[in-house]
């Protein structure tokens, strides 16, 4: 009978998500216009993104099929059959709408040229495909630019865990003179000038001042958008809600090393959302010719998290190569295989490091390396990807400056468009990173 019951839930859910998911797309089918054609006027989006139910409230709030199971201490810690830890939603369609028209457009740079998509592209993972992050005016800076997939579950942001919300982190990037290299002042004049800014913006929030925009509502907009990026449909999710056929018998032997106590992957990279949070000091290296990044020690002020990182989530990892917070490792391979190297191997001599006591000498095989990176290529899915549009409210061509043309996929590329900006001696911290 419990059975029953649970295989009847089940069926539920699944066919409330299929219902979601045809409006969704949907909608985005009647509101993309044709290739060349503007859109005239813009008029944000009253429904909600795919995986989101509106609410009587008119807000949008997130289902997943995660929804059906407990989680220990509420934290997204367990096996298969665990729910997620808590996150971000209720916000309305309009200020989902309005926050990715903000996000593709470069206007929200100082000189129009970089968009936030510059650097978290829909089609390089929310990443952009580089080593380290690149800026206005190829400014080359120091770490990469993480993936923003089920940022809605994390409770601080940035490699060095330095902001505790996305309005927080936002303003890094928009006012870091090597990113976007925006001013408050500026940003608001720029939108404040634009009549359809102005017209959304009303939209968005009815109970606003009066045809005035706010930087809080800039930044809110943003994080609306980015928490509707949601990832949690790929063939692992398939597999531990049920239908084990969704993996392979390679993936299969793979996530079986990946959970077991000697590789220990997963006590860092815990599923579902495939990360604890925390900072961890790993030892990663640095790239060649490239001083120690004392990491999450300068935002604590704490010695024993030098080098220490945030834990990345490992959902979309297949798509956002090079690896690691500098992009030091070009391929998966290579960043698994770090972690059998041996504890500390790549420390620099005379640096004192309080390494991660998960962190030790497991002494995986080949062939078990090789069947990790199968698994962790079973945890892509873009099924949500947000439509591109074809124009933003500024009239500059969406996302400026892209990642996708330039070839740069290895560690050496933001030394390379570094030179050629004549900044190669500049490899500033960046405030994205």
């Amino acid at each position: 009978m419990m059975a029953r019951v649970y295989t009847t839930t089940l069926c539920l859910g699944l066919l409330g998500l299929a219902l979601l998911v045809a409006n969704s797309i949907s909608d985005a089918t009647e509101l993309r216009p044709e290739a060349g054609e503007l859109a005239e006027p813009i008029v944000l989006s009253d429904r909600c993104p795919a995986s989101f139910e509106q609410t009587e409230a008119g807000v949008c709030e997130l289902r997943n099929m995660y929804q059906f199971y407990d989680s220990l201490q509420g934290r997204g810690v367990g096996g298969t059959k665990t729910a997620l830890p808590e996150h971000r939603d209720g916000f309305s369609p309009e200020q989902i709408d309005l926050g990715r028209y903000l996000f593709f457009d470069p206007a929200l740079s100082g000189d129009g040229s970089t968009s936030c998509a510059s650097c978290h592209h829909p089609n390089l993972g929310f990443s952009d495909g580089r080593a380290r992050a690149v800026g206005v005016a190829g400014h080359a800076v120091k770490r990469s630019s993480p993936t923003l997939w089920n940022v809605a579950f994390l409770k601080h942001l940035f490699w060095d865990a330095r902001a505790d919300s996305l309005e927080e982190q936002a303003q890094g990037p928009l006012y870091s003179p090597e990113e976007m290299a925006n001013t408050p002042a500026q940003l608001l004049a720029t939108l404040q000038d634009n009549e359809t800014y102005r017209r959304l913006f009303r939209q968005a929030f009815p109970d606003g001042e009066l045809d005035e925009i706010s930087l809080g509502q800039v930044y809110l907009s943003l994080a609306a958008f980015q928490t509707s990026l949601i990832s949690l449909n790929s063939r692992y999710d398939r597999y531990a809600h049920g239908f084990h056929a969704a993996l392979s018998d390679k993936e299969i032997e793979g996530m079986n090393v990946f959970r077991s106590f000697v590789a220990r992957c997963a006590e860092c990279h815990t599923p579902p959302l495939f990360t604890n949070q925390q900072v961890a000091v790993i030892g990663s290296p640095e790239p060649e010719g490239l001083p120690l990044d004392i990491g999450a020690e300068a935002t604590w002020n704490a010695p024993k998290m030098k080098g220490g990182f945030k834990v990345p989530t490992l959902r979309n990892i297949a798509k956002t190569a090079p690896y690691m917070h500098s992009g030091r490792f070009g391929t998966l391979r290579e960043a698994v295989a770090f972690y059998t190297g041996g504890r500390g191997h790549a420390v620099p001599e005379g640096v004192d490091m309080h390494i991660h006591w998960h962190i030790w000498e497991p002494n995986l095989t080949d062939v078990e390396l090789d069947r990790l990176v199968d698994f962790l290529g079973a945890l892509t899915d873009e099924t949500f990807t947000p439509a591109i549009r074809d124009a933003v409210p500024s009239g500059l061509t969406p996302i400026g400056v892209s990642p996708l043309n330039k070839s740069n996929k290895t560690s050496h590329t933001s030394d390379s468009v570094a030179r050629d900006s004549g900044d190669s001696a500049e490899l500033t911290l960046g405030a994205a990173s």
